[in-house]
């Protein structure tokens, strides 16, 4: 069974120049945890997920080792977040995202997601976006292989 045979097509992408604010919403509207970022020729560039955003709103290392952890304001630093909204994508996207090929077979995809500790990557085909794989594409895939082959005998 290949990748092709059970990823989603209908993948809601993003680009480069998307402002944070539109991502952000489509996050929270539509409960999406990431979104790939393609260019003008669907050629994959980037995925941009939930925790590139919120990253942004740790305090950095220095100010930690400077202040000390309890002395940073959490809140003030959570109130930065109005100023994330701004930024491109392009400005937090994690760059040149692993992706499965849509003629692996589903085990070889579901062993790189588990290596990667991903719940779904993206599909490409030289570079270009054609679907998305999730955890549970694959178990219900082979949960349905396995039901409908014990069927048959029966």
């Amino acid at each position: 069974m290949k990748v092709k045979d059970v990823m989603s097509r209908s993948v809601r992408s993003v680009n480069p120049d998307t402002r944070i604010v539109e991502v952000a919403s489509l996050m929270c509207l539509y409960r999406f945890h990431g979104l790939p970022v393609v260019d003008g020729d669907e050629k994959l560039v980037g995925i941009i997920a939930e925790r590139d955003l919120l990253h942004s709103l740790f305090p950095k290392l220095d100010k930690l080792i400077a202040e000390g952890m309890h002395s940073v304001d959490l809140d003030k630093e959570m109130a930065r977040y109005s100023e994330i909204l701004e930024l491109k994508t392009e400005e937090l996207m994690t760059p040149n995202p692993v992706t499965v090929d849509p003629e692996m077979h589903v085990l070889r995809a579901a062993t790189v997601m588990v290596r990667h500790n991903f719940r779904r990557i993206p599909v490409a085909d030289q570079g270009r976006l054609v679907g998305m794989l999730s955890i549970g594409d694959v178990h219900k895939a082979i949960f349905q292989a396995n039901v409908t082959s014990g069927l048959k005998g029966l």
